[in-house]
């Protein structure tokens, strides 16, 4: 458009036309041109304003991408350190067990192990104030009196949820 306007206005400047009409038509032509050219400026300015801004916003979200990317890769590194000292106390509470389980009678092992199946991983319960610690209810009078009854050696289970009942001190026995 700049080409067209600076050979429109060479024409005009040189004299080369001599007509009226088409030097009226040729200032009109120029004229146009130079509208045109400004608001193709204008919208150039525009469309550039906007690649700034949106630059400036990639910048940004970039940043702050880059901070999410920390705080995950940090939480990331704590997750692996709890797996790993929890895979490592699992695995010393695993040998603790075995030695425990070593003295146990077999067959009391056993009822453990199929009532700890049944009842979600926890198969004995602390017998506490008369209160089974597994299912959290107080065992009846007649209950705590068989209890009372039964030889130390016997193995007690709750009537409610059918853990094996873990006699102390504290049972309220």
């Amino acid at each position: 458009m700049r080409q067209r306007a600076a050979r429109d206005q060479k024409r005009l400047d040189s004299g080369a036309v001599s007509s009226p009409k088409d030097l009226e038509n040729l200032q009109k032509e120029i004229a146009s041109l130079a509208k045109r050219q400004g608001d193709l400026e204008d919208v150039v300015l525009e469309v550039m304003e906007r690649r700034e801004s949106a630059q400036e916003r990639v910048a940004e979200l970039t940043e702050r991408v880059g901070s999410v990317q920390s705080k995950i890769d940090d939480a990331t590194g704590r997750r692996d350190a709890a797996t790993s000292e929890f895979d490592s106390e699992a695995a010393n509470i695993t040998k603790e067990r075995a030695l425990v389980a070593g003295s146990i009678p077999a067959d009391l092992l056993a009822l453990y192990d199929k009532v700890r199946a049944k009842q979600g991983g926890v198969g004995a319960a602390k017998l506490h104030q008369r209160r089974c610690e597994g299912c959290r209810l107080e065992l009846d009078i007649t209950e705590v009196n068989d209890i009372k009854a039964a030889s130390p050696d016997k193995v007690v289970r709750c009537e409610n949820c059918s853990r094996i009942l873990v006699r102390t001190s504290e049972s309220g026995l």
